[in-house]
């Protein structure tokens, strides 16, 4: 099951690397306190598996082994009929929120040409995969590109307000709301990471554009908490976050969690409906965030507000004001 899993999410072409146990095992056994047999039974299983789903092996070396995933539907020499594990019956393999995991291969996507991506950078403004061959409803691949322009032109826009996003203060970055990852492929440089968070009850199912793109996300339902520590991100961005939540939870729970995995003098961007952001910003002064309007954003409107925020380093009754 755990390499049915791997085989889910591994891309063709991708690649499968093993380190340890049970690689080696005829010059290891002994320092891993296992028998021989039990070792050369393991890696036999291993092997079985990797042959069922198509895998060809690249390489082993010393404690390590390296797999390759098939690049093509064409490309397995294994037929269907002679394979003893069943194809999930899931149509939809993106579907895996609260799912439980079963024992089968998922159908290889027969439109897939792993040779069709491009290498990173020219990934990110790339048609991916998904967009070209229509796997999103109502997204084509004019509507990508249009996307992608009005990114650049928003962050461009925030750089002009917030002049350290470019500066490396900020390496720890996260989008809230992703979508397709715009927001990520436009503010991208060497000096920082973006983790790119889709909402659980987003319209769309975007997180393979995502990951097509070259770029790193996550699902996560903003009505819970994130997993990860606080005060892990220098810059947090939220882009229809509060309007998307509005009917969900609350909206100061919303706030709370953003502030417990923000840093001390970390900053959000906040663009959403005027109506949401002029309770944000109340909200904020409570929880000692420094926050402004800047009317003059490129997309801000009289129904579109952005909000830019700095969090204050203070510790009890004490406060000292952030850096701007």
């Amino acid at each position: 099951m755990y390499m049915m899993e791997v085989n889910r999410v591994l891309r063709p072409g991708g690649y499968w690397v093993l380190s340890g146990p049970p690689i080696n095992w005829k010059n290891n056994y002994h320092a891993w306190q296992r028998t021989e047999v039990d070792l050369e039974a393991e890696q036999a299983k291993i092997e079985a598996t990797a042959k069922l789903l198509c895998w060809e092996k690249i390489s082993e070396m010393d404690e390590i082994a390296i797999w390759r995933k098939r690049v093509d539907a064409n490309s397995c020499t294994v037929k269907q009929e002679e394979n003893p594990v069943s194809m999930c019956t899931l149509k939809d393999a993106d579907d895996v929120w609260y799912k439980k995991m079963e024992v089968c291969i998922n159908h290889f996507p027969e439109s897939y040409n792993a040779v069709d991506l491009k290498p990173f950078p020219e990934r990110l403004t790339a048609i991916p995969p998904r967009i070209a061959t229509n796997t999103i409803q109502e997204m084509s691949s004019e509507s990508y590109m249009e996307d992608i322009k009005l990114w650049k032109n928003y962050v461009a826009a925030y750089k002009q307000v917030n002049k350290y996003i470019d500066s490396g203060r900020y390496r720890n970055i996260m989008d809230m709301n992703a979508g397709v990852g715009s927001f990520a492929a436009a503010i991208e440089s060497p000096k920082l990471w973006v983790m790119n968070v889709v909402p659980t009850i987003s319209e769309k199912s975007t997180l393979g554009i995502v990951y097509e793109r070259g770029l790193i996300g996550i699902y996560h339902d903003w009505c819970e908490a994130f997993s990860t520590y606080p005060r892990t991100y220098d810059l947090i961005h939220a882009n229809g976050v509060f309007s998307l939540y509005k009917d969900k939870c609350k909206m100061e729970d919303i706030l709370l969690e953003m502030d417990r995995i923000l840093r001390p003098e970390g900053s959000v961007i906040i663009r959403d409906d005027v109506d949401m952001v002029v309770k944000i910003k109340k909200m904020a002064k409570g929880m000692r965030w420094n926050s402004k309007f800047i009317d003059n954003v490129v997309g801000s409107s009289n129904s579109t507000k952005v909000l830019f925020v700095v969090k204050q380093y203070w510790v009890g009754g004490s406060k000292k004001t952030a850096e701007r």
